[in-house]
C-alpha cells in the first residue's frame, strides 16, 4: 500500500521528446539524452511508490501559429517545425512510456501550468506536492516549478541531475534561483533514499 505523502505526489516527466532528445532532433538539447537514465530511474520509483506520474510534452500545430513569436520563424514558409503535433519528433523519446494510470498534458509555453487543465487535474487527484524532471532547467523546469509555487502546492522538488540546461553552468545558476525560493534540490540518489525510507 502507498504511504500517504506519495499518493498526493506527482511526478512530473517534462518535454522528454524526440525533437529535443533524439540525434536527429529538429531542437536537440545538448545534455538532454544523458539524464534519461536518470528520468527511467525516477518514473521507476514514483511507479513503485504509488506517485501520479504526469507526462508533460510540448505539441504545436504545423502552421506555428500556436508557437511564441519569437519561435514562429522555425514554422514558416515551408518549414517543418518541432513537436508537431502526431509526429514523430513529437512522441516521448524511447525508453518512456505512458502507461495506463498515467496522465498527459500538451503545452504551448513554457510552463506546464499555462493554458492547461494541469491544476484542476492535480486538484482533483488530491496531489499537494510535486518532483520536476526533464528539460530545460532554465524555461520549462524553472517556469513550471515556479508556477507551482505561485499557486501554493505544499512541496515541490527538482530533481537536479534528472533534469538539464544547453550547458552544466546555465542549470546550476538556476538551481541556485529554485533553491532561493525554497523548492528543493536532491539528486536522484538522494530522492530514491527519501521515497524508500517513507515507502
Amino acid at each position: 500500500m502507498a504511504h500517504q505523502k506519495w499518493t498526493s505526489t506527482a511526478l512530473l516527466v517534462i518535454a522528454m521528446q524526440n525533437d529535443f532528445i533524439a540525434d536527429d532532433g529538429l531542437a536537440r538539447l545538448d545534455g538532454g539524452k544523458a539524464i534519461l537514465p536518470s528520468i527511467i530511474k525516477a518514473v521507476e520509483i514514483a511507479r513503485q511508490r504509488g506517485i501520479r506520474i504526469v507526462w508533460v510534452v510540448r505539441e504545436h500545430d504545423p502552421s506555428g501559429t500556436d508557437v511564441e513569436l519569437f519561435r514562429r520563424h522555425r514554422y514558416s514558409n515551408g518549414r517543418v517545425g518541432p513537436v508537431i503535433k502526431g509526429s514523430r519528433g513529437a512522441a516521448l523519446v524511447d525508453g518512456l512510456e505512458i502507461k495506463q494510470g498515467d496522465y498527459k498534458v500538451a503545452k504551448t509555453r513554457f510552463s506546464a501550468f499555462y493554458a492547461t487543465p494541469l491544476h484542476s487535474f492535480l486538484q482533483d487527484a488530491g496531489v499537494d506536492s510535486l518532483v520536476i524532471t526533464g528539460i530545460q532547467t532554465p524555461n520549462c523546469i524553472r517556469q513550471t516549478a515556479f508556477d507551482a509555487i505561485a499557486y501554493d502546492y505544499r512541496s515541490v522538488t527538482v530533481i537536479v541531475d534528472a533534469t538539464a540546461a544547453v550547458t552544466p553552468e546555465v542549470h546550476s545558476a538556476n538551481v541556485y534561483d529554485m533553491k532561493k525560493v525554497k523548492i528543493a534540490t536532491p539528486t536522484l540518489e538522494e530522492w530514491s533514499v527519501e521515497a524508500e525510507a517513507d515507502a
